[in-house]
């Protein structure tokens, strides 16, 4: 064997099982499509698409991946550090209606199951929380006021380290034994790649750790394929097929392991693991495989202030928070002087709708505001002067994965489709309204996701689900331990196995999961 665990994926699932695995003693590999950055090597600003966007068939290999379909429009991370290389930061614990959603409620009193992981999760992580108020945090506040939820008000926990701006100093988050940091300067450019130092990346703490303990980080290549070695249900081990990325594939590489941890997202997961069971490599994976996928039922919007002297971008990608009722939490949101490339996947405000009817709403904006409409179109200096708002939701909806033939080549291809008893919503007018407010009260343009506007279809920075945890195969993916039904040493540790929206940002809870899981391996004779 090359390895005795092999790790398919590098973010929050994939890091944390690298280290704790190589604590147990472990021989570890971790293989990771997208490239290895250095704080340095981050894009200076969204316009240079060889470093921000992820498509090598382009010969683009940046931080952040957008993937369209029929009823979601998916951003996510690409590199070394998984989502942590380009997320905003942001580390919240999951909402009670999370720990006891049906799907798993009866496994595990979840809540107290995940409590000491979270812990350890926030002190590896260095949660803390935004020292300071921005702009934005005001207007958001003013808002909260508005409509009578002043009180659910605070700022964000953030993993991120503030210190003295821009000075660097050893590691002050482990005794000296990470890495050195510098102190966050507000540039907010979190999301397009901190250039700084400030971002606690997971390349700051996990897989820095991991490294040193001997586990091995394998980049720029993609795994095509997981087959058993002698008995079918991997007891004796997998061959695990790699290959560079690429328009045609580059040359293909073969490893061995005893075991094998899938952690490539939940996008990268439920693709891979659909090809697998379809080809027959893996045909013994839950035919649940794509089923309760989740979009933490968010929406995306911003507005533009008629200029930059609020100075709304001088802060951390995602600073405060409120929540408009029980279900339903905004953040605000920058992406720093140097994120205009993003004003293309937005328009003017459309309400509810139609995928009919809503284009036609957004027709009726432009003649009716046909200045505000050639204002949006204009791209530069547009994130210095835009507040961003992500809205979630900890409703229980859910669309699903469907594994179809390519329509060229060999393989497959995902397509989606909604959950018929609860569909994925793809308007929440929570969102529209204190958008349309801020609009209203600043003189800005209030906006909406490109998508939503003219196809009826969401835009969500936290894909989940799709190979969700439950008591058996007939219902999930994966056990209470995330292993995979009908496999010995097969696990999956990301986003993908979270099976119910948190209705925040779930990197921690992602993070927490894991570390629960690799509690329950024991250490290497």
């Amino acid at each position: 064997m090359d390895y005795d665990w092999l790790i398919i994926g590098s973010g929050f699932g994939g890091s944390v099982s690298a280290l704790r695995l190589s604590e147990k003693g472990y021989k570890v590999g971790v293989v990771e499509a997208g490239r290895r950055f250095e704080d340095e090597d981050f894009a200076k600003s969204t316009w240079n698409l060889s470093r921000y966007l992820w498509a090598p068939f382009l010969g683009l290999r940046g931080i952040m991946r957008f993937t369209p379909f029929k009823d979601v429009f998916i951003a996510s991370g690409a590199g070394v550090g998984g989502g942590s290389v380009v997320y905003a930061n942001t580390l919240y614990r999951a909402k009670k209606e999370f720990f006891e959603n049906p799907q798993w409620a009866e496994l595990a009193d979840w809540e107290q199951e995940l409590d000491k992981p979270y812990a350890t999760a926030e002190r590896m992580l260095g949660v803390n929380t935004v020292p300071f108020e921005s702009p934005g945090d005001k207007i958001l506040q003013d808002y909260a006021a508005s409509i009578g939820t002043a009180d659910s008000f605070c700022r964000t926990p953030v993993a991120v380290f503030f210190g003295e701006p821009g000075k660097t100093v050893e590691d002050p988050y482990f005794d000296g034994e990470g890495p050195s940091r510098t102190g966050c300067i507000r540039c907010g450019a979190c999301m397009v790649g901190c250039r700084v130092g400030a971002k606690n990346t997971l390349l700051k703490n996990y897989l820095w750790f991991a490294e040193k303990c001997g586990a091995e980080v394998l980049p720029n290549r993609k795994v095509v394929d997981i087959r058993p070695l002698g008995s079918s249900d991997g007891r004796d081990g997998y061959e695990v097929q790699t290959q560079s990325p690429g328009l045609f594939g580059g040359k293909r590489k073969t490893l061995r392991a005893q075991g094998v941890i899938v952690s490539a997202g939940a996008l990268g997961t439920n693709h891979l693991l659909a090809n697998c069971k379809h080809a027959g490599s893996l045909p013994k994976v839950s035919d649940r495989l794509g089923r309760l996928v989740r979009t933490n039922s968010e929406s995306i919007l911003a507005v533009t202030l008629p200029d930059d002297s609020l100075g709304v971008s001088q802060s951390v990608a995602i600073s405060s928070s409120i929540h408009t009722d029980a279900d339903t939490h905004i953040e605000v949101v920058t992406y720093g002087a140097k994120g205009d490339l993003l004003s293309f996947l937005l328009t003017l405000i459309v309400g509810d709708g139609t995928r009919w009817t809503r284009v036609f709403s957004l027709l009726g904006n432009v003649i009716r505001h046909p200045l505000r409409f050639l204002q949006t179109l204009w791209p530069f200096g547009w994130s210095k002067k835009s507040i961003g708002l992500l809205v979630m939701q900890s409703l229980d909806n859910a669309i699903s994965f469907r594994a179809r033939k390519k329509w060229f080549g060999r393989g497959i291809r995902l397509a989606t489709e909604q959950d018929a008893a609860r569909p994925n919503p793809t308007y929440i007018d929570a969102g529209n309204k204190a958008a349309n407010w801020i609009a209203e009260n600043t003189g800005g343009i209030a906006q909406s996701s490109v998508l939503e506007a003219v196809a009826n279809i969401p835009m969500t920075a936290h894909i989940l689900g799709g190979a969700a945890i439950a008591g058996d195969a007939e219902h999930g993916v994966v056990d209470h331990e995330q292993r995979v039904f009908g496999y010995h040493k097969l696990l999956i540790c990301d986003g993908s196995v979270v099976p119910a929206n948190p209705g925040v940002n779930p990197s921690l809870t992602i993070t927490a999961m894991t570390e629960r899981a690799m509690s329950k391996i024991p250490p290497r004779d």
